[in-house]
């Protein structure tokens, strides 16, 4: 008689056990994305994607905003399963920590798809600094050292001009935020600043800015949408840590990809979908000509 407790015990465990396990299954999803002009506008932008990929999936999916110096460590503790950041965040997060990019972002400028962003070098519209040479001695801003588009393409670009803008700038500064360093140049405290390209068209509808207050410098002509100073490089990628569940991370790149322009998370988003990965190496490619972090002994 007495096997018959310890019997509905194991049964009682099992139980216990499978629910546990079909809770894991279907657990929230936390997607990281960098916060490029800081956490409301993160919000505002992404929230709506958030929802879709609920709605899709039937898991709840959260945004969490992230600040460029949290991208890492939110990796290596695992608090996201996805990681939306720039490209250069991706590359290094891939070497060092095995991220896996499974689709790539396609902006949306007067109705034309993109795939690639640049960096934009810009001064006040009634700046003495008219070509990149005259940016030496001068005070010169970035994003963040960790910028892709805000930093790392215009370093590149700088540096094949024969500027290093660590030693040949009077001051190279980090703005914090995209919209920090635009307002910076507007506003004097630095001669000259470099953004990702579209930051200064978004701000400008957005009514927080006019493009005629400034001047692009080396401003490439080309049929690209955003002005821009720089090459281009892929756009962001959506990334799935190592230690995201595949299944997941398949149901997640097809609901993104099937996305269409009209839904309201694009629309949000300003984008026009996604696509299959890009390929990233002009990314590292990149990061190892300004000998940047894990880069920076190739």
């Amino acid at each position: 008689m007495k096997k018959i407790p310890q019997l509905m015990l194991a049964f009682g465990a099992a139980f216990v056990l499978q629910v546990a396990l079909a809770g894991l299954a279907h657990a929230d999803f936390k997607i990281g994305v960098l916060a490029k002009r800081g956490a409301p506008q993160c919000m505002k932008k992404w929230g709506a994607t958030a929802d879709y990929l609920s709605q899709k999936l039937g898991e709840k999916c959260t945004i969490i905003p992230l600040k460029f110096t949290a991208i890492e460590p939110a990796v290596t503790g695992k608090q996201i399963d996805f990681m939306l950041a720039n490209s250069a965040f991706y590359v290094e997060m891939e070497k060092k920590h095995g991220v896996r990019a499974i689709a790539t972002l396609i902006n949306s400028r007067g109705g034309k798809a993109l795939n690639e962003f640049g960096g934009v070098v810009f001064v006040r519209a009634d700046s003495p600094i008219h070509t990149l040479a005259d940016i030496k001695n001068k005070k010169f801003m970035c994003v963040k050292r960790s910028s892709f588009g805000g930093a790392h393409m215009a370093q590149r670009l700088l540096l094949e001009k024969g500027i290093d803008v660590t030693k040949d700038t009077a001051a190279f500064i980090e703005g914090g935020k995209h919209d920090n360093v635009v307002l910076a140049v507007l506003n004097g405290a630095v001669d000259a600043g470099t953004v990702r390209s579209d930051t200064l068209e978004r701000m400008h509808d957005e009514g927080k800015i006019k493009m005629s207050d400034f001047r692009v410098l080396n401003q490439v002509k080309d049929d690209f949408p955003f002005v821009h100073s720089t090459r281009l490089y892929p756009e962001w990628p959506l990334a799935a840590l190592a230690s995201t569940d595949k299944g997941l991370a398949d149901k997640v790149e097809a609901a993104l990809i099937a996305m269409d322009k009209a839904d309201p998370a694009a629309q949000a988003a300003k984008v026009v979908g996604w696509t299959a990965p890009a390929d990233y190496k002009p990314v590292a490619d990149c990061l190892r000509a300004i000998k940047y972090g894990a880069f920076a002994g190739e």
